[in-house]
């Protein structure tokens, strides 16, 4: 919890007093781990690997407000409306081998709140459940809140979709409510799970991240030792 303070005039209970000073906008970057590459989402660079992944998998799209898409010509007409966005901005997850296998985006990024989200996640198949998508989102809230200077960094999903709420509870991301008829998305309505993590807590989680992604925590067949929520549950 956030600590109370109290009015010397009033009595009253009020926040705690915090660095007001805006966190940095989204700028191109190369984010470089050992599983994963994370850089500016660039439609001429990276979209012919990236309809190559999403093609046919319908699936990666339900729970989207963006496709499926029909063809390659729709879907690159698309990715580059992406980049040319502000909010959301665009990255492009990277193998070893710098083949682009997904993207995700910083959004609904509020410097003066210091406060920016984590979504338009869509990895293909080759990218889930592999270390790199573990690292990927480790670097990236790395970035928003150690080098941009973010205090509060939410993921936020479609409250039917299972797979996204266990990755945000896997990643460290506490788990805060659902909001309610909260959108319509494809002419349905939505319901939100909210998450967050806090800069406090980022020392707690990056020490984990850490420790799950070092050479040591993987066999030879690149198969974890520890679970990441083990790690941090220690």
């Amino acid at each position: 919890m956030s600590k109370t303070e109290f009015l010397p005039e009033s009595g009253q209970p009020v926040g705690a007093k915090v660095d007001a000073s805006p966190a940095a906008a989204p700028s191109p970057v190369k984010l470089q781990g050992r599983f994963a590459t994370v850089e500016r989402l660039d439609a001429a660079r990276h979209g012919a690997a990236l309809w190559q992944g999403f093609k046919g998998r319908d699936d990666l799209w339900t729970y989207s407000s963006n496709g499926p898409f029909a063809d390659e010509a729709s879907f690159q007409a698309w990715l580059r409306e992406r980049v040319e966005l502000k909010d959301p901005y665009y990255f492009a997850i990277l193998s070893p081998e710098r083949r682009a296998l997904g993207v995700a985006a910083f959004m609904e990024i509020r410097p003066k709140m210091r406060v920016a989200e984590v979504g338009h996640v869509v990895y293909s198949p080759a990218l889930q459940r592999q270390p790199a998508a573990t690292e990927a989102q480790y670097l990236l809230a790395r970035h928003a809140i150690e080098d941009l200077g973010y205090r509060r960094y939410e993921w936020k999903c479609h409250s039917l979709n299972a797979a996204s709420r266990s990755a945000a509870l896997r990643l460290g991301f506490t788990f805060e409510g659902i909001f309610r008829q909260h959108l319509i998305v494809k002419g349905r309505s939505r319901d939100t799970a909210w998450f967050a993590m806090l800069d406090r807590d980022w020392p707690r989680l990056r020490a984990a991240f850490e420790q799950w992604l070092a050479p040591e925590n993987f066999n030879a067949e690149g198969r974890q030792q520890r679970r990441l929520e083990d790690i941090r549950s220690e």
